[in-house]
């Protein structure tokens, strides 16, 4: 490992990757890019940890003007290549840069004092301009940043700081906003969604809209969210999501990055797990990994000899909105949901101006918003009068993962909030049509998904079954010449065995001769056999049979 250089997890600081001599992956074109297109404010949206962040950290340092010259930062870089005409623009600007993404509060009140704490580090950051401002700008300028100015002043206090940047350089000034929708989000979720539309909106409005000393912005995000009118007027926005071929291939990486990046760091031979894993992101006609997930992986992969992939994208941030699409899905939304996670394509219209207030979860916005968050692909779209149109899929194994853990912590929720006395009391005293009718009935009310349907029906069947007092649930316990699927024992007494064989039928007319073979596979293995050696005194034998969401049971006394 010592060969290789460090792997940047969590460095966001462009400054600090290259003076540490972190591992780069080249985004500088991007610099290139922005100068070449000259949008006054740039909107980029993308999924959480797709580089955003150390994206405007590396336009901070390359445009800023600073004391000490940032220019070797770029030494042998892109950007540096690109000739004289881009980087006569290196360190020639005021910079101001704040990130929201700490704003998660749990009200309002505690949101606002944090806003405000940001605002002041950042006049903090440019004080050596006070001997340069008036009397008056001064004053205000030392309110804002001790905390101490009404709290009318922070919803303009950027605006104040451009004012004062220009006044003191004679240049106009660069906006740099990372994850601007993040309290959004949270306020959302905690009930104080409308107070910090007013907030975040007066900011952009006085910083971005009526700012006549602003040389460009660059805001980040996951949406766009426009109609709450935070961007009113702002007729100098662009907005790049990620179905824009523009700036595709500069957050996240592209397959020919994560293949240099396998061939430096020697795991070629892991290539085809990453890609199974971690790719399948489209932006624009870019194909893209999860860049946060690939150096994760790299940094297993050189230190663990038989690393096993991991979700690690879904540790980065709460999942509360497959959470919700889970939980308060209707029926519609439920199969809507398994058929993603069996394979399936879903074709539904994308909204890109999606508010919080119209993301109901039972609706199509929230399709488009699982897809500007990462939690789904585009994999064709088409026009259909003035809508967008994309057929959605699951990008890859990571992202499923996170589906089948949420619908499986689901499942144990809902199994404990559920009596089930009245299946198990069917299924011990061998009242064979109840038990199947009721089973039926829990097979109704799940999220199916059958990446294995024999694991699939296995764990669905043992989650219903255990936890009921005296009774102990084995699964594929040694037992005569073979291995039953489950047994339930009674723990004290030994007077009651169930064993029960699964199998998976592809047809519905199936289900009988499977559930015979079910049953004659107990038969022929001798399951029973322990089961009379350890003096159970009655042993019942389940043949039990799945199809999709049908099931049929059978049963035969030992």
């Amino acid at each position: 490992m010592s060969n290789f250089k460090p792997i940047p997890i969590g460095v966001e600081d462009f400054k600090r990757l290259v003076d540490d001599g972190y591992y780069f992956v080249d985004k500088t074109l991007m610099i290139k890019e922005i100068l070449d297109k000259k949008g006054a404010v740039n909107l980029f949206t993308r999924p959480r940890r797709f580089g955003k962040t150390l994206n405007l950290s590396m336009l901070q340092r390359f445009f800023e003007k600073t004391d000490k010259d940032n220019a070797y930062l770029f030494d042998g870089l892109n950007i540096s290549q690109a000739g004289e005409k881009y980087m006569q623009h290196q360190g020639q600007f005021p910079v101001i840069s704040l990130s929201l993404k700490s704003m998660k509060q749990g009200d309002f009140s505690d949101s606002f004092l944090l806003f405000k704490k940001i605002i002041s580090d950042e006049f903090k950051k440019h004080q050596k301009i006070l001997p340069f401002l008036s009397e008056e700008d001064r004053s205000d300028y030392q309110e804002i940043m001790s905390r101490k100015a009404d709290d009318s002043h922070y919803l303009y206090a950027i605006r104040t700081l451009s004012d004062c940047l220009y006044a003191a350089y004679q240049k106009k000034v660069i906006i740099l906003i990372d994850e601007y929708d993040v309290p959004l989000e949270t306020s959302h979720f905690r009930g104080f969604y409308d107070e910090m539309v007013d907030l975040i909106r007066s900011v952009f409005e006085s910083a971005l809209k009526t700012n006549p000393y602003l040389e460009f912005g660059v805001l980040t995000g996951c949406l766009r969210i426009s109609k709450e009118s935070i961007f009113t007027g702002l007729n100098n926005l662009k907005v790049h999501t990620i179905t824009d071929s523009i700036f595709s291939k500069y957050f996240g990486f592209t397959e020919k990055e994560v293949k240099k990046i396998a061939e430096d760091f020697q795991i070629q031979d892991k290539f085809d797990e990453m890609k199974e894993w971690y790719d399948g992101y489209l932006f624009g006609e870019t194909e893209i990994y999860n860049p946060w997930s690939i150096l994760n992986y790299v940094l297993s992969a050189i230190t663990e000899k038989n690393v096993i992939p991991k979700p690690y994208w879904s540790n980065t941030s709460s999942n509360d909105i497959i959470h919700e699409l889970v939980v308060d899905g209707n029926e519609e939304t439920h199969n809507q949901i398994e058929a993603l996670m069996n394979g399936e394509s879903l074709t539904k219209p994308i909204y890109e101006d999606i508010t919080y207030r119209n993301i109901n979860i039972n609706t199509d916005y929230i399709w488009s918003f699982l897809l500007f968050t990462g939690y789904l692909k585009p994999i064709r779209l088409l026009k259909k009068n003035i809508l967008t149109y994309a057929e959605l899929v699951i990008p890859n194994v990571e992202v499923q993962t996170i589906y089948q853990t949420t619908i499986m912590q689901w499942f144990d929720e809902k199994v404990r909030s559920t009596s089930r006395n009245d299946l198990f009391t069917a299924m011990i005293s061998g009242d064979v049509d109840e038990f199947e009718t009721l089973l039926s009935d829990w097979l109704d009310e799940t999220i199916s998904y059958y990446d294995s349907k024999e694991n699939y029906y296995h764990g669905f069947l043992s989650g219903l079954l255990v936890g009921f007092k005296g009774y102990d649930v084995k699964s594929n316990r040694e037992s005569g010449d073979g291995r039953p699927d489950l047994l339930v024992l009674e723990r004290k007494r030994h007077k009651l065995a169930v064993i029960l064989e699964i199998k998976v039928a592809e047809r519905f007319r199936d289900l009988d001769a499977k559930c015979d073979e079910a049953l004659q596979q107990i038969e022929e293995n001798r399951y029973e056999a322990e089961l009379k050696y350890d003096c159970f005194q009655k042993i019942l034998k389940y043949g039990v049979a799945f199809c999709d969401k049908a099931c049929r049971v059978k049963l035969k006394e030992g």
